[in-house]
C-alpha cells in the first residue's frame, strides 16, 4: 500500500519500469485476500498500474476483480473478452455492466446467449449495442422473461422491435411500451390472439409425439453411463431443452431425481408448473433459470404444463430434500424407474 501511495503522489511518466512491475505482482501473489481487495480500489482508476497485475486482479475471486473490471482503462477488448470465456459468470456479470462498453464485446456476450449476463447488458445505457445486437437481444426476451423490463426502457429502442416486445410482456411493461411508442393496443393485441391461435390450431396435430422405443432405449443408456461416471449434473438438463430434447430431459431428470419416467412426464403435463419446478428444484436447477427453461419446455411440448396456480418459484429458495418431498406429494406414486 505504500508503494501504490508513493505511485499515487507521483505517477510513472512513461511506462512502469519491470521492476517496479514485479514489485508488484510478487507483493499481489503473497497478500492476504484483504489487501488484494484494497488494491484492487486503489488501483481501478489508475493508468499508471501494471498491466500485468490488472489483468491478475480482475481474474481473482469476484469481490477483488470487480473494481478493476468496472474501471480499470488498462483493460482492453482483448482482455474484457477473456474474462468472458476464463472467469465465472459473476465476473462476467461485471463486465456486462461495464460503462462504455464496446460494440465487440457486447457481440461476444449476446453470442453466448447467457441470460444473466445478457439482462446486465440490457441494463447498462452506455454500452456499444449495434442495432442488430439489440434485435437479437429482444428475440432472446422470448424465453429470457428477466431481459424484457429492462429491453423496454432501452434507450435505441426501435418502434419494430417495441411491437414485437410487446407480445411477449406482462400488463404493466405492455403500458409502458404502448406510452412510449405509438402502439394501438386493442389492433395489436387482436393481431397477437390472432396469431397464437393460428399457431395453436397448426400446432395441435404434431403436439404429442409418439414415443420412440429405440431412441427413449439409446438415451437410457447413455444417462445410465453419465450417472455411472459421475457426470449426470443439473446441467445437462438444461442443455438436453437446450438442445430440443425434451425426451433425454426427461429421463436425465427421472434418473437424477431418483424419480419414475411416469412422475417426469406427468409433471411435464400437467396445468400448472409446480410439480415441474419442484422437480428441477430437487436436482440443482437454479430457481432464477426456471422461467426461461419453463419457456422451451412449453415450445418443445406443444404448450405444457400449463400457467395455472402461482409462480411458486419467486417465493425463495427452497432445499433439494424438501422440493422432492414436494414434488412427490404432487405427483402420483410410481415406483422409480417405471415407464
Amino acid at each position: 500500500m505504500g508503494i501504490t501511495a508513493l505511485c499515487d503522489a507521483q505517477p510513472p511518466s512513461g511506462e512502469l519500469s519491470p521492476v517496479l512491475g514485479e514489485i508488484f505482482l510478487l507483493l499481489a501473489r503473497q497478500a492476504e485476500r484483504d489487501v488484494r481487495r484494497i488494491l484492487s480500489e486503489r488501483l481501478a482508476h489508475a493508468e499508471w498500474a501494471p498491466k500485468a497485475l490488472v489483468n491478475v486482479l480482475a481474474l481473482d475471486e469476484i469481490e477483488i476483480a470487480r473494481p478493476i473490471i468496472a474501471a480499470s482503462p488498462l483493460l482492453q477488448d482483448e482482455d474484457l473478452l477473456a474474462i468472458l470465456v476464463q472467469a465465472t459468470i459473476e465476473h462476467q456479470i461485471e463486465v456486462a455492466r461495464r460503462p462504455r462498453l464496446s460494440g465487440r464485446v457486447a457481440d461476444a456476450i449476446i453470442d453466448r446467449a447467457e441470460p444473466a449476463t445478457l439482462t446486465a447488458l440490457a441494463s447498462n445505457r452506455t454500452a456499444e449495442i449495434s442495432g442488430e445486437g439489440l434485435r437479437r437481444m429482444v428475440d432472446h426476451s422470448r424465453r429470457i422473461a428477466a431481459l424484457r423490463a429492462p429491453l423496454t426502457r432501452h434507450p435505441r429502442l426501435s418502434d419494430v422491435q417495441a411491437r414485437q416486445l410487446y407480445q411477449w410482456v406482462g400488463a404493466a411493461l405492455r403500458q409502458s411500451i404502448a406510452e412510449r411508442f405509438s402502439i394501438d393496443e386493442q389492433a395489436l393485441q387482436a393481431e397477437i390472439d390472432k396469431a397464437v391461435d393460428g399457431a395453436w390450431r397448426n400446432a395441435q396435430p404434431s403436439a404429442v409425439v409418439a414415443p420412440d422405443p429405440d431412441r427413449e432405449e439409446m438415451e437410457r443408456r447413455l444417462i445410465d453411463k453419465m450417472q455411472a461416471a459421475g457426470q449426470l449434473k443439473a446441467g445437462f438438463l438444461i442443455r438436453a431443452i437446450r438442445e430440443s430434447r425434451l425426451s433425454l430431459f426427461a429421463q436425465a431428470m427421472a434418473t437424477l431425481g431418483g424419480y419414475s419416467l411416469g412422475q417426469v412426464r406427468e409433471a411435464l403435463a400437467a396445468k400448472t408448473p409446480e410439480s415441474l419446478y419442484y422437480a428441477c428444484a430437487s436436482v440443482g436447477i437454479d430457481r432464477a433459470a426456471f422461467p426461461a427453461l419453463l419457456d422451451d419446455i412449453r415450445r418443445l411440448n406443444g404448450g405444457p404444463p400449463g400457467d395455472a396456480g402461482a409462480a411458486v418459484w419467486l417465493r425463495g429458495d427452497i432445499s433439494p430434500i424438501s422440493a422432492a418431498r414436494a414434488f412427490r406429494a404432487l405427483v402420483q406414486a410410481d415406483i422409480p424407474g417405471t415407464v
